[in-house]
């Protein structure tokens, strides 16, 4: 009987283990907060109103046209004009790994401002199936408030790419735009927001 070398069983369970990866989302974004954790997703946000991100051209106006989206009751919000608020929206689909891997950190903003009338949290399914969303935020056992789309998204909101997030300021302008996976709960993103907030 031959001897099974070590190199042999190292080689076998890190090609089971890069396949879990490559099949599985759940895995992908377990990867990715591992990642997230030690500091390597931090989030885009202007830290002077003078240095927002990605500002959209003038004929772009953020809050013009409408921007509906709607929840589970069919209420529709618009958030490009929710004037005295602040508007937190994430751009997500349930088979993407890198918008799985940042939802904790989402939930985790969300509780410490769900209780704070000047913010507003918009979680859109891009696939717009609300009640699969739903369910997946119930099994990960995230409170998150999830919206499909009820019209089209600015193209300066939302590019080609998911997840995107963006934070409208009080007027309703783009005051932070995030393209790709990233650690929301960091406490320079809570000061961020907390700065909207006193506007």
């Amino acid at each position: 009987m031959k001897k099974i070398r070590f190199s042999t069983v190292i080689t076998l369970v890190l090609g089971v283990f890069v396949i879990v990866l490559l099949l599985s989302p759940d895995a992908k974004a377990w990867v990715s907060r591992g990642l997230m954790a030690i500091g390597l997703y931090k989030p885009d946000l202007a830290t002077d109103k003078a240095d927002k991100l990605e500002q959209p051209s003038p004929t772009e106006a953020v809050g013009k046209p409408s921007v509906f989206f709607t929840d589970g009751d069919g209420d529709r919000i618009d958030a490009a004009n929710q004037q005295g608020k602040v508007v937190f929206i994430n751009f997500w689909a349930t088979w993407c790994p890198p918008c799985i891997a940042e939802l904790p950190s989402i939930d985790k903003l969300y509780q410490q401002f769900k209780d704070n009338e000047e913010i507003v949290f918009v979680m859109v399914d891009v696939d717009s199936r609300y009640e699969q969303s739903k369910q997946f935020m119930a099994d990960k056992k995230l409170t998150l408030p999830v919206h499909v789309p009820s019209g089209n998204i600015p193209g300066h909101w939302l590019g080609s790419a998911i997840p995107t997030t963006i934070i409208l300021d009080k007027q309703g302008q783009l005051a932070a735009r995030h393209e790709g996976m990233a650690d929301y709960s960091r406490p320079e993103v809570v000061e961020f927001i907390q700065k909207l907030i006193a506007e």
